[in-house]
């Protein structure tokens, strides 16, 4: 004896065979379709990861120029700092010549002004000292002895 449901599952066995052999190649297409969409949606996943990955690769490739570009800027700082320093150190070299040029130009103005006032100190006590030893008698033999030589010179002109 059969039962109902045998001849249910035997119907739906030959109408399953029959969709399968009527739409199997169309709902086959369909499906693989499908899949396709799947397998695109996931691979997308996956080229968006290995993009990221490269991308973020690249960014450590940068990162890492730029800090070696770091370390080309703090030398050239470093080197900046000491040009600064020697700059400095200089420009003190050069206002300490200037200023020991200037005591020193001083001391030797200070030297000829003494020498000078020395000198004129010393030619008038010279002069007071011929004048004060000089007397009448020798200043008017002195004024008689040049009216004669003016004499002698007028006569051969």
């Amino acid at each position: 004896m059969l039962e109902h449901e045998f001849w249910n599952g035997v119907s739906l066995f030959i109408i399953v065979g029959y969709v399968i052999k009527k739409f199997g190649p169309q709902i086959g297409t369909w499906l693989r379709g499908e899949m396709d969409k799947e397998l695109d949606t996931l691979n997308a996943g996956k080229k968006a990861e290995v993009d990221g990955a490269e991308q973020g690769i690249a960014m450590e490739k940068k990162a890492q120029w730029q800090a070696e570009g770091q370390t080309l800027l703090f030398e050239a700082k470093r080197e900046n700092v000491g040009l600064q320093l020697e700059a400095a150190y200089r420009e003190r070299i050069m206002s300490v010549y200037q200023e020991v040029k200037r005591r020193l130009d001083y001391q030797v103005a200070k030297q000829e002004v003494e020498r000078n006032v020395q000198q004129k100190h010393m030619v008038n006590w010279i002069v007071s000292r011929v004048q004060k030893s000089i007397t009448s008698d020798q200043e008017n033999e002195n004024i008689r002895a040049c009216i004669a030589n003016l004499k002698t010179l007028a006569a051969k002109a």
